[in-house]
């Protein structure tokens, strides 16, 4: 397969500072709507890039499970990479790839742990099979093999035949946004690309890169 040939024009339409909401959080609540609407397979899946205490970055697809003035959230294992990471060194990115649409919405900020109560909330309305999983599956760490994993739910479907409490190491992040990117695809790789940046003093400023 030639890779360098493989190439789409980008055509769909474009991005101009007139069509910006006030806020980025409205903006991209339109740009939500637009992509559930278009049927495309989990429009609120995310990449979530996070960087260790070292230094090195690593990146893994999560769930957006709510966002509004105060940021955009996930819920995951504490333990997990992400999870150390994110303890480490709280600046992280989201990206969402809505292809079909020629979209991409760029998020830079800060995850902040989110309050226990919010996090049992949640996990309280998730269905039993992924209350298991989050007790069964220590994320992250190695195993000897996919029998480990099939033996370590059943024997938590057996350790609760009822209410599944939530885990002590499972939480939840918001991410405190400072950048948000709007990149719409245009013709010749021209593409628009409109961003807003938390003032100092509140607000949000707004601006043009180039593509």
């Amino acid at each position: 397969m030639d890779l360098a040939a493989l190439r789409a024009e980008y055509a769909l339409g474009g991005l101009h500072e007139s069509d910006l909401a006030l806020d980025p959080v409205t903006m991209f609540g339109q740009w939500m709507a637009d992509a559930a609407s278009s049927g495309m397979h989990e429009p609120n899946a995310m990449v979530l890039a996070t960087v260790s205490r070292d230094g090195l970055p690593s990146s893994r697809m999560v769930l957006l499970k709510g966002v509004d003035d105060g940021g955009f959230r996930f819920f995951t294992n504490l333990g997990s990479r992400k999870g150390t990471e994110l303890s480490a060194n709280h600046h992280c990115s989201l990206l969402f790839p809505w292809y079909p649409l020629e979209r991409q919405v760029r998020v830079d900020g800060v995850a902040e742990e989110l309050p226990r109560a919010d996090v049992a909330a949640y996990f309280a309305t998730r269905p039993r099979g992924a209350q298991l999983g989050a007790w069964a599956s220590h994320q992250s760490s190695e195993v000897s093999s996919r029998q480990e994993l099939d033996d370590a739910f059943a024997a938590m479907e057996g350790r609760f035949p009822d209410e599944v409490p939530l885990p002590d190491w499972w939480g939840g992040y918001v991410v405190v946004p400072d950048t948000v990117e709007f990149w719409q695809g245009r013709p010749g790789r021209m593409h628009d690309r409109l961003v807003y940046r938390r003032r100092a003093g509140g607000g949000w400023a707004t601006f043009r890169l180039a593509p």
